[in-house]
């Protein structure tokens, strides 16, 4: 019985996010896509997280493993919940990101991303910034809907790969903090969310940190910024 309770707090952690996901002034096409259904242990454990980030315990402790619960359960909650952040805060830029203004999905001079899927695009292929993050938040969506990857119900195991996965999927996710950050920020300025954004990369970059789930060179254009905000 303490198991399940355990892995229900768990589920608690998504709605961590959805005091944040209500206060970004718009959406435009962008909406969170994927929820756990109330009464399931991942719900119940993305509420345990929300809980503990509302309630202004440090981003670095709300982090950590709860006493008794299952990583991979604890991984598949933060998952879900920083696609849906994610995928709401490029919502708040996307009207300034088009080909014309974002005709390569960048970070600076210095970094260039290529989609790659293995199907449609079987080769690194360079796109304009919100044609990647469009087809990224797509390819983001079908994983975490896939339950052969994220099983929803109760004794069904986690594939062999999923750390594998999970990586590839924040990593992609990092990405889209690099190009908003910096080719966008003085939007988010400008709407005055400068504050919550650093809140949820904050939140990202110590869950990332914490379990290795994003090499460090990858972390690599925003170092100077996280330096500064990340203590």
């Amino acid at each position: 019985m303490r198991k399940i309770a355990d892995r229900r707090m768990i589920f608690l952690l998504k709605q961590i996010c959805t005091d944040l996901i209500g206060w970004f002034p718009k959406i435009f096409t962008f909406r969170p896509k994927k929820r756990f259904e109330p009464g399931t242990m991942k719900f119940n454990l993305h509420k345990q997280a929300n809980a503990s980030l509302n309630s202004g315990i440090d981003l670095k402790e709300v982090v950590k493993l709860p006493p008794g619960e299952d990583m991979n359960d604890w991984i598949a909650v933060h998952v879900v919940d920083f696609f849906n952040r994610i995928n709401l805060l490029y919502g708040t830029v996307c009207e300034f990101c088009t080909e014309q203004t974002c005709p390569t999905m960048s970070g600076g001079p210095k970094y260039e991303y290529h989609w790659c899927d293995g199907q449609t695009y079987k080769k690194p292929t360079a796109l304009p910034a919100p044609n990647y993050i469009a087809l990224l938040m797509e390819w983001v969506e079908a994983q975490i809907n896939d339950e052969n990857i994220f099983p929803i119900k109760v004794g069904v195991p986690f594939p062999k790969n999923y750390q594998q996965i999970v990586k590839k999927i924040l990593t992609r996710l990092f990405r889209v903090f690099v190009h908003v950050y910096i080719h966008h920020f003085d939007k988010l300025v400008a709407l005055g969310a400068e504050a919550h954004v650093n809140t949820c990369y904050k939140h990202f970059y110590y869950f990332v940190t914490e379990y290795n789930l994003v090499d460090k060179k990858e972390l690599e254009p925003l170092r100077d910024m996280t330096a500064k905000i990340c203590h």
